[in-house]
């Protein structure tokens, strides 16, 4: 399935929870983690259903992980949302998608916010 959206800066804190799955993360996926995300605003809700997690005993945190690979402009991406955030009264909208990756999608692709990109989600 590919869905389309904008790229948007975030709250500036997710280099410290990527930092916490890290560990967990390079066990399961064999990836080292960019320490930060890549948000993308689309122009409908997104839920995850019947993710892969890590669970929050595995990384010392509140709430379980989900996580969805995908593909974005050509690299191995994967959406992260805790199960917290994957419904109506999270913490953050179910219209943003926070994309985790071993290097930094932004700056690598020389992304601004407002471009336009689409993911390959598997």
């Amino acid at each position: 399935m590919e869905i389309k959206g904008k790229i948007k800066s975030g709250f500036g804190n997710a280099s410290f929870w990527v930092d916490k799955i890290n560990q967990v993360f390079e066990k399961k996926y064999q990836m080292k983690l960019f320490l930060g995300t890549l948000n993308v605003k689309l122009d409908h809700e997104y839920v995850l259903e019947n993710e892969e997690k890590i669970k929050a005993s595995e990384y010392g945190g509140n709430f379980d992980v989900l996580i969805k690979k995908c593909k974005i402009l050509e690299h191995t991406g994967y959406i992260v949302r805790t199960e917290k955030n994957n419904k109506i009264g999270g913490d953050h909208p179910l219209d943003i998608l926070e994309i985790v990756s071993d290097i930094n999608i932004r700056e690598t692709n020389d992304l601004k916010d407002d471009d336009t990109i689409t993911l390959s989600i598997n």
